[in-house]
């Protein structure tokens, strides 16, 4: 239990307390967040409680922010940071206010902080502690971690050469991750065992990695990567037809994926920045815009 009493020392001319010069903002969503940080940058000393494990509400579980598309992460993500690091705001997760007393401009706040049973600034967010805590579970002891395949000759001659040049640490991870897709194609799961006993990272984390960059993937590829946009402006225009006669051409689901030859891999994006020339579409890169369904088999034959 915490209470902060922010009466101030000084008096107002009708002997009441003055007002004080923190504020008490409760809920740590992005409106909490940005409040927080406009106050701190007006020179308030800022006290934000949080009744859940972490800050950014329900913004920080959305894909698109509505009306432009924007990435809600991309947008949320510099505020979280600058809301961390401000050394004005005191953020409280997992804490309740349960008492208030006082008046406008000068209140005095109780505030429960429950347990966490760990040390947060050594959590890396694995989860073993639930299989080992002693109060629900038996305790346990933790074994070093052991790829369980091992690479190819390839592979392993990859990523010998690429943490000979950038150094066996966790700073190198991903310009490793970059020269593994490179010269694979993809990032195998053996590469990635591998990987994660010689620089000492968990593999969940390399994995949390691997899966926010769009340009690595845990699958092997096609020789070229055909993406349809499915944006408004290209979705309003037909992208959709255009998704279906390309998954028809290739030889796969419209849902995506690499033909048997290994000579396409069709996937979809959300927006590639033409929407003047929707409906489109890219393949290696290049931009078809303003496509038609009959041109789509021309435009196929072009990519060996």
């Amino acid at each position: 239990m915490i209470t902060h009493n922010s009466q101030s020392p000084l008096s107002a001319d009708d002997g009441s307390a003055a007002p004080c010069g923190s504020v008490l903002v409760c809920g740590a969503g992005i409106a909490g967040i940005q409040a927080s940080l406009d106050l701190s940058a007006a020179g308030f000393h800022v006290y934000l409680v949080e009744q859940s494990p972490t800050i950014g509400g329900m913004m920080a579980q959305l894909d698109k922010t509505f009306p432009t598309g924007d990435c809600a992460t991309c947008t949320i993500s510099p505020k979280l940071v600058a809301c961390m690091r401000d050394l004005n705001i005191d953020v409280m997760p997992m804490a309740d206010v349960v008492k208030l007393d006082g008046q406008a401009g000068n209140f005095k706040a109780q505030v429960q902080i429950r347990p966490r049973s760990v040390d947060a600034h050594k959590c890396t967010g694995c989860g073993d502690c639930v299989d080992l805590c002693p109060v629900r579970n038996v305790p346990g002891t933790v074994e070093a971690f052991k790829p369980s395949m091992p690479p190819t000759t390839v592979q392993a001659d990859v990523l010998a050469d690429s943490l000979l040049r950038h150094g066996e640490d966790s700073s190198s991870l991903i310009p490793v991750l970059q020269d593994i897709s490179e010269n694979c194609g993809y990032l195998p799961r053996a590469v990635l065992e591998t990987l994660s006993s010689r620089i000492d990272v968990p593999l969940a984390e390399i994995l949390r990695v691997t899966s926010f960059y769009n340009s690595f993937t845990l699958e092997p590829v096609g020789r070229h990567i055909v993406e349809v946009c499915l944006g408004t402006a290209c979705f309003v225009r037909g992208s959709g037809m255009l998704l279906e006669r390309l998954a028809e051409a290739v030889g796969v689901a419209p849902e995506g994926g690499t033909d048997k030859d290994m000579r396409f891999t069709l996937r979809t994006v959300r927006c590639i920045g033409c929407c003047a020339l929707a409906p489109a579409m890219r393949i290696d890169g290049v931009t078809f815009g303003k496509m038609k369904l009959d041109k789509v088999a021309d435009i196929l034959e072009r990519f060996e």
